[in-house]
């Protein structure tokens, strides 16, 4: 049973004064990775296909994922009338899958899979609420708080399968955190990259991932807080088998502070040279 529905959601309380125009783009491209979740279901349940508990919770899990879609889709597209979810999810399918036909993990054992799955919901949980936050716009920061609390209970549901496993598998400290930091690694991979192309960018143009990746983490990254990456840093702890508060996680906490920092900077410059080069190519032309 779902924790809360969409049309619980208080859309007539939208504010299109305190909408944030670098908040939209990024609620756009969330939109269908959000929505793409089925293929997930359709991935873990061949992992873990003689499972039938996990199944069933994962099964359960895509209803949610899918139902976040469905939620930051309607946003989108009241914050921008002239934009149309469903025709961008479309073109998003067309264009980007996963590897569905897998009859074991990509990551080498299904504690790791497991691993890989809640740093997605450790990313998301943060992101959400990094959002939930930064927005003064009523209707997402609703949104964005209800995902927010899913994605903390996924983040649970995930670590308490993978402490299962784990106690079968045995997988290493180092194998645990090589999975852990090769999944955070990823999510500048064509997944976000490519959904914020094909919500923001008009179809005749070619997709580039160092450009969307830009435009998605230029805007992105700069929500964050401290206390988001803190909070982030003790789940992954939580992971891998680390404690989650203490020296070692304050140290580390203040590291990736640091690191976003950094990247963040440097995509903001990127995404300042595509404005600019953008803006250029448009003058000529005119």
């Amino acid at each position: 049973m779902k924790h809360w529905h969409i049309d619980e959601v208080g859309w007539d309380q939208f504010d299109p004064s305190k909408v944030d125009p670098q908040v939209v783009p990024l609620v756009k491209a969330a939109a269908m990775v959000e929505r793409n979740a089925a293929d997930y279901v359709t991935y873990l349940t061949r992992v873990f296909v003689d499972d039938p508990d996990f199944k069933a919770a994962v099964e359960h899990w895509g209803v949610e994922e899918t139902q976040h879609g469905d939620a930051l889709g309607r946003w989108g597209e009241i914050a921008d009338p002239g934009w149309n979810f469903q025709a961008a999810f479309a073109r998003y399918r067309a264009g980007y899958q996963i590897q569905l036909d897998a009859d074991a993990s990509i990551r080498g054992s299904r504690t790791g899979e497991l691993i890989a799955r809640c740093m997605v919901e450790t990313g998301t949980s943060s992101y959400y609420t990094a959002l939930a936050d930064s927005t003064e716009e009523p209707a997402l920061k609703q949104v964005c708080k209800l995902i927010a609390a899913d994605e903390y209970r996924h983040f649970k549901l995930f670590y308490d399968h993978m402490r299962r496993y784990l106690a079968r598998e045995q997988l290493s400290f180092p194998k645990r955190l090589r999975v852990a930091l090769g999944r955070i690694g990823e999510s500048e991979d064509d997944e976000l990259a490519f959904a914020f192309h094909c919500g923001n960018e008009p179809e005749g143009m070619a997709y580039d991932h160092d450009r969307c990746i830009a435009g998605y983490m230029g805007r992105a990254m700069g929500f964050y807080r401290f206390r988001h990456i803190e909070r982030s840093m003790g789940m992954i702890f939580k992971s891998v088998g680390l404690q989650p508060r203490g020296r070692m996680a304050d140290i580390a906490a203040k590291g990736a502070w640091r690191l976003l920092c950094w990247r963040r900077d440097r995509y903001q410059q990127a995404l300042q040279r595509a404005v600019n080069e953008n803006a250029g190519a448009a003058a000529a032309a005119a």
